[in-house]
């Protein structure tokens, strides 16, 4: 490309274990790097999980917080003015709303105007009031959107006539991920679960909008009928002493782990209570390793699982029917090999590298403005 391959920044306010964070790590071995060089920063220092990861991949990844007696915006504004990228594809709204602000006046080293794309991950309802506003007040900076899936899109709260919106359903890059019946082993034996028990998973950060505290409740009133089944939480978050609290018999806390993919075999259904979703990573994994879900109909989850084929829907909120979905899984292991098998079948469709690709147009489209 003339004048070298376009240089990119992906602005996040955390790399730690989240849905919309793991999305960079899959999209990143999935650059074209003959057209973009990419490189990452994000704001919060202790959210660095994913560090690793994004370097291993080749991209060079910038802290821009935790320096005494400066302020991560003006950290960013150096960095954009020192490195002048073509553009900057930013995730979560308050960092989006310092790029758009602090690219004003700033050039590319090809002297043109910075390029502004941004990623809905999540519900506007979802965020602060203020938050919103900000982010309502600065959205006619950006050259494109892109959202993870429809419903996220439908709940923009700021478009103008003719904005340019992009639905790209992101996938799950397991890579050589384990399966078959020596990867159960080997993943019941790292959680110390019995071999024979049924066992429901679930990942996602240990807050209101996971809402694990249903989910809880809704294995109470299974064990009644199962009192041999176990529950496994992964994550980590705010809600952990008082989950803890609120957990009886059959039920294990993991905290944040690195190495989900190789626990899910070990599992027999997966769930997801939330209150809130954007389309969750952790779902999307589940069904490319072949097991059935019991999630709540919100978000783009209805998107990617029918209810009765994949899994089951359920309302938020409402434990006693989260309970009964999944004791009807629990009590017909064929229904759940049959969910399990349309599951993968399914999860076909999840094409990390075609989303790469989809993000890429949106960038030649805003680029070539």
């Amino acid at each position: 490309m003339k004048g070298g391959p376009i240089r990119v920044l992906w602005l996040a306010k955390g790399l730690g274990r989240g849905g919309a964070e793991q999305l960079l790590v899959n999209c990143a071995g999935h650059v074209d790097r003959s057209r973009y060089e990419v490189e990452v920063a994000y704001v919060l220092p202790h959210k660095d999980a994913l560090v690793p990861a994004l370097e291993a991949a080749g991209l060079p990844v910038h802290c821009l917080g935790g320096a005494p007696g400066r302020r991560w915006p003006l950290r960013l504004r150096a960095l954009l003015a020192e490195r002048r990228y073509d553009l900057v594809h930013t995730h979560m709204p308050v960092p989006a709303v310092a790029a758009r602000l602090l690219t004003f006046g700033l050039r590319t080293a090809r002297g043109r105007r910075v390029a502004l794309v941004h990623t809905e991950h999540n519900l506007w309802e979802r965020y602060r009031l203020p938050t919103r506003w900000a982010n309502a007040l600065t959205y006619w900076r950006n050259g494109a959107v892109i959202a993870v899936s429809h419903a996220v899109a439908s709940g923009i709260g700021f478009r103008r006539p003719g904005d340019r919106l992009t639905v790209v359903h992101h996938g799950p890059d397991l890579g050589d991920a384990p399966s078959g019946p020596a990867a159960r082993r080997a993943a019941r034996a790292e959680l110390g679960l019995p071999e024979d028990a049924l066992v429901i998973g679930t990942v996602g950060n240990l807050t209101a909008k996971k809402d694990q505290a249903s989910l809880l409740a809704a294995f109470a009133l299974l064990r009644r009928e199962h009192p041999d089944a176990r529950l496994v939480l992964v994550g980590a978050g705010p809600l952990e002493p008082q989950l803890r609290r609120l957990a009886g018999e059959g039920v294990l806390f993991t905290g944040s782990r690195g190495d989900v993919p190789a626990l899910l075999p070990g599992w027999d259904v997966f769930c997801l209570s939330s209150r809130q979703e954007g389309l969750p990573v952790a779902l999307m994994e589940a069904m490319t390793s072949g097991l059935p879900s019991v999630v709540t109909e919100v978000g783009g989850m209805p998107e990617v699982l029918d209810d009765g084929v994949e899994g089951r829907l359920v309302p938020p909120g409402d434990p006693a029917e989260l309970a009964r979905a999944l004791g009807g899984l629990a009590a017909d292991p064929a229904l759940r090999e049959r969910m399990g098998a349309a599951a993968r079948e399914r999860s076909k469709s999840f094409d990390v590298a075609g989303a790469q690709r989809a993000i890429e147009r949106v960038y030649a489209r805003v680029l070539a403005r």
